[in-house]
């Protein structure tokens, strides 16, 4: 699983026109799910998610989590994450999941951030053409690969 995590002001995301999640105060997270993703990932990834220290607390410093500062979780699947660039220039997407494989981890990531935040996660809509808009705050943006937990 492969997580680009944004924190925002503001992020909101739009299918056919019509605003489907929206989020003041958080992380945007585009999330990837590889073909051979587990239950274990989501877990782990999730975690590590609400666990980030990157708002600033009184004295500037990166040092407060995403509950610490009321923040909120706008989750968006994005399978272009798992892209392969090496023959060519047009990506090959083998590595990431099927639906039958991303689907119930995506609602699982769902469940799991809302249950560690105790508070509703905004999505996307898995599969949909989505317009995602954000004003990325600092701007800090981390890359999370649960294949390479360094």
């Amino acid at each position: 699983m492969i997580a680009v995590i944004q924190r925002v002001s503001e992020a909101a995301v739009r299918i056919n026109g019509q605003l489907n999640g929206q989020i003041g105060t958080g992380f945007l997270v585009l999330l990837g799910i590889g073909h051979d993703d587990a239950p274990e990932d989501v877990q782990w990834l999730a975690s590590k998610i609400v666990g980030l220290r990157v708002f600033g607390d009184t004295a500037g410093k990166m040092n407060l989590a995403l509950a610490e500062v009321g923040g909120g979780v706008l989750l968006i699947s994005q399978f272009t994450l798992h892209a392969s660039t090496k023959k060519g220039n047009r990506p090959s997407f083998t590595e990431a999941a099927r639906p039958e494989v991303a689907i119930p981890l995506y609602q699982s990531m769902i469940v799991q951030l809302g249950q560690l935040l105790d508070r509703p996660v905004s999505t996307g809509e898995f599969g949909a053409d989505m317009q995602v808009s954000l004003v990325n705050d600092g701007p800090v943006t981390i890359v999370i690969d649960t294949k390479n937990r360094k």
